[in-house]
Formats: C-alpha cells, sequence, structure tokens
C-alpha cells in the first residue's frame, strides 16, 4: 500500500509540475463580447462535422443566462446543401466562466472551453480537457497568419497534437 502511495504522489507531482500537459481554460470571458458569428478557421476532424465547409458557429444571449448556440456548414459534396443544428451552452460553475457545457442532444453535453481569446475578442481557441475537440475561431472568414500561429502555440502548451488540425474553407458567398 505504501509504495502504490507513493507512485500515485509521484504521478501527481509529475502533471503537476509539466511532466503531462494538462488543458487549461483562459480567465475572464465577457460572455456579451462572446455572442456573435464566429467563422471556424481551423478543427480537429469530428463526426458531425465531416464533409462541411464554410462552418460558423453563431452564439446568442438569452434571458435566462445561458447561450443558444448555432453551427452552421455547408456541404462539400453539394453546396446548396446546409447543414444547421441548435443547441444551448452554459457555464456550470460562475468562478470559471471561459468552461462552458453544451447540449444538442438531451441528456448528453460536452466541455466547451475557451483556451486562448484576443482581447478584442477578434479570434480564439476552444477544446476540451479530453483532447478529442479543438477549434480556432474567428470573426472573419480569414485571420492573420500570426495570429493563428499564437493559437497553434496555445494549442501546443495545452497538450493538444496541432498536427490533426485541418484548415476549414470559407469560400462561400
Amino acid at each position: 500500500m505504501k509504495i502504490l502511495s507513493v507512485i500515485l504522489i509521484a504521478l501527481l507531482s509529475f502533471i503537476q509540475e509539466g511532466g503531462i500537459p494538462v488543458v487549461k481554460a483562459t480567465g475572464y470571458i465577457d460572455l456579451k463580447r462572446y455572442t456573435g458569428t464566429w467563422y471556424e478557421i481551423a478543427r480537429f476532424p469530428n463526426s458531425f462535422e465531416k464533409g462541411l465547409k464554410c462552418a460558423t458557429a453563431t452564439y446568442i444571449l438569452r434571458n435566462d443566462g445561458r447561450i443558444t448556440v448555432v453551427n452552421k456548414g455547408v456541404k462539400i459534396e453539394n453546396p446548396s446543401e446546409v447543414k444547421q443544428s441548435q443547441g444551448v451552452a452554459w457555464v456550470p460553475d460562475k468562478t470559471y466562466p471561459a468552461k462552458l457545457k453544451v447540449r444538442f442532444f438531451w441528456p448528453f453535453s460536452g466541455n466547451y472551453w475557451i483556451l486562448a481569446i484576443d482581447p478584442s475578442y477578434r479570434f480564439v481557441l476552444v477544446g476540451d480537457p479530453s483532447y478529442k475537440y479543438l477549434w480556432v475561431l474567428s470573426r472573419t472568414k480569414t485571420m492573420e497568419e500570426a495570429d493563428y500561429r499564437h493559437l497553434l502555440e496555445k494549442a501546443k502548451e495545452n497538450g493538444f497534437d496541432i498536427t490533426r488540425l485541418m484548415r476549414v474553407e470559407q469560400n462561400c458567398p
């Protein structure tokens, strides 16, 4: 039992000292400023956005403090077809406003953590602690390469494998 305790303490110490990166959300987020439409610049491949380009996420602050989430994307194979899903997001712990939960299908919800954000709310890095999901979002269809690289560095600091990121075409009218 003593050996197991020593191993556990060593492992926790290793994790806390930077041996294994731990996903960290950014500090304060002004949800009113965060609302509006964001263009997807890059993402980890996932099943619910497979075959989509021109993906956007629109956030609408509701009177109850929650956020309506509307995700849209144009099908690459049939550009006249738009896929849309609507969900709700909320802050489960007001002391960590950058750690949101999002639900598209009841009763399932996922983590939506804001990992880095431009002080002017021009671009943002969003991920989750499972390392399954990562998005680079911008208020415009394109973003400066230096800003993109800055977010990639933030993703690497959080332990994400940025080689998995795929750029998203934003060539729709």
